[in-house]
């Protein structure tokens, strides 16, 4: 099956509109910045693009489902700010965005099949500007109603850094460690999870 075919049944099962918040850590680790440009990687329903907007960011969001964006640029029109966000369809694994970015953000990108994600957020780490900012949030352990497997081995904060193969001395490491937080499943269930942040700024 298609990646995009698998991400659009899945989003076309799920809730149609946005939550309205974006995600703790960028809201933590990027709120202090000053607004610039920004990439997101798999924007899924908006929720993190639109809040970058509302901060005054100029925002390119990507994600390779047609469902999805068709939800994300819904939720940025009843927002207000479609024109500071241009949304992609686009399949990460074989291409990313042209330009550069001062801000580059992927939240939970991971996927269900085979998919080169180091090379991905390779790729991604070198559309960001000397001096702008990479974050990170992935997946460091499996929640109850997630489709990993119970055997799942999830990657440390630094076998995600390492599997980037970044250039040394070109990057400063503003946080790198897993952080606790309580997650809300598909049908309302809760349970503490782990996940890993990564915020990254380059200096050349």
């Amino acid at each position: 099956m298609q990646t995009e075919t698998i991400w659009n049944d899945i989003y076309a099962a799920g809730p149609q509109t946005s939550s309205g918040k974006p995600g703790l850590a960028l809201s933590q680790f990027a709120g202090p910045l000053r607004p610039g440009s920004a990439l997101e990687l798999g924007c899924a329903r908006g929720d993190d693009a639109v809040w970058l907007a509302r901060q005054g960011w100029r925002v390119t969001a990507v994600d390779v489902s047609s469902v999805a964006l068709g939800i994300a640029a819904r939720n940025a029109e009843a927002a207000g700010v479609s024109d500071r966000i241009r949304f992609e369809a686009r399949d990460l694994a074989l291409s990313c965005p042209e330009g550069r970015f001062d801000l580059v953000t992927a939240s939970f990108l991971h996927s269900p099949q085979d998919w080169p994600r180091g090379e991905v957020l390779a790729r991604a780490a070198e559309a960001v500007t000397p001096g702008g900012h990479i974050l990170i949030v992935e997946h460091a352990s499996r929640a109850p109603w997630s489709w990993s497997p119970e055997n799942t081995r999830f990657p440390t904060a630094e076998d995600t850094l390492a599997s980037m193969q970044l250039s040394p001395g070109a990057w400063t490491h503003r946080c790198l460690c897993p952080v606790a937080r309580t997650a809300t499943g598909p049908d309302g269930q809760s349970a503490t999870v782990t996940d890993n942040v990564l915020f990254l700024q380059r200096l050349r």
